[in-house]
């Protein structure tokens, strides 16, 4: 009888069984543990925002869209590219825990309990990212365009309506799913890594709403709005009244809300149920 090859990637039915368990596992998580996970997972997205802003300063300007908004987008999945090999526990990937729920293998309190302490997991560390960030005066950096951009980014965040956030954070979050779904077909770290990158090159490219993501992106922003000094205003030859629309209200209500909603609906639904459907469903 032939073995299995362990060189080819896993099969569709074979990754919705291997979701369907890693959804089990992660639903029985320790809550203390579970928590730091989550606190390193929003660390990780940190980073891939804060490489990001950096990949953005400078070439936004000077790049046709298209190029450097690929860049940007290359440059963020160092964030998810973290959480998947280096282990940890990402509220937007863990919508795809309703495959295992939808199995009858993961009561929906169990699905609830995880989302609510990853979510909170995840604004800690990527407030903390944020904050580090801003402490070590990097934002002053070449001239203080760095600043510049991070600013520019969470300000552009709050120029839509309240149903084209969510819209956005639904298809941010299907193409998130979408990584983490490929990721489990690897059978090797990079095989991880190559399944990971084009869609989450992909989410940032066409400016899709994540909301962990802007855990960091909007805090960073408001620190230097509020802490930056006069030597950083007069090297950009603006002021903070530059940006009224930036505020903790304008981030928590007008855009983590709306995105967090369209994220549970786009990776749970578009992803995470429409996978069941196909391949778990018992009929």
């Amino acid at each position: 009888m032939p073995t299995e090859s362990q060189i080819d990637a896993l099969l569709p039915p074979e990754m919705a069984r291997r979701a369907e368990e890693v959804g089990v596992r992660k639903a029985a998580l320790p809550a203390d543990t579970m928590l730091a996970l989550a606190v390193l997972a929003g660390a990780f997205i940190g980073l891939g925002a804060m490489l990001s802003t950096i990949a953005l300063t400078g070439t936004s300007a000077s790049w046709p869209f298209g190029a450097s908004r690929l860049f940007a987008g290359g440059a963020f999945s160092l964030g998810l590219i973290l959480v998947v090999v280096g282990g940890a526990e990402l509220f937007t990937g863990n919508s795809l825990l309703v495959m295992a729920w939808c199995a009858r293998k993961v009561a929906a309190k169990s699905v609830l309990r995880s989302w609510g302490i990853v979510y909170f997991g995840n604004f800690v560390g990527a407030f903390a990212t944020a904050l580090l960030c801003f402490a070590t005066s990097q934002y002053a950096a070449a001239g203080g365009s760095v600043g510049a951009m991070a600013l520019a980014i969470a300000s552009s965040k709050l120029q839509h309506s309240f149903v084209e956030l969510a819209l956005l954070g639904v298809l941010c979050n299907a193409l998130v799913c979408l990584a983490v779904w490929l990721s489990f077909s690897a059978r090797s770290t990079v095989d991880r890594i190559v399944a990971v990158v084009p869609p989450v090159t992909a989410f940032v490219a066409a400016g899709f709403e994540h909301s962990i993501a802007n855990m960091y992106f909007f805090p960073l922003a408001l620190f230097i709005k509020h802490f930056a000094p006069q030597t950083f205003w007069s090297a950009l030859g603006t002021t903070p009244a530059a940006y009224p629309h930036l505020t903790w209200r304008g981030f928590l209500l007008d855009n983590l809300l709306p995105v967090t909603l369209g994220n549970v609906l786009g990776g749970a639904v578009l992803v995470g149920l429409v996978y069941w459907f196909v391949y778990l469903r018992k009929y």
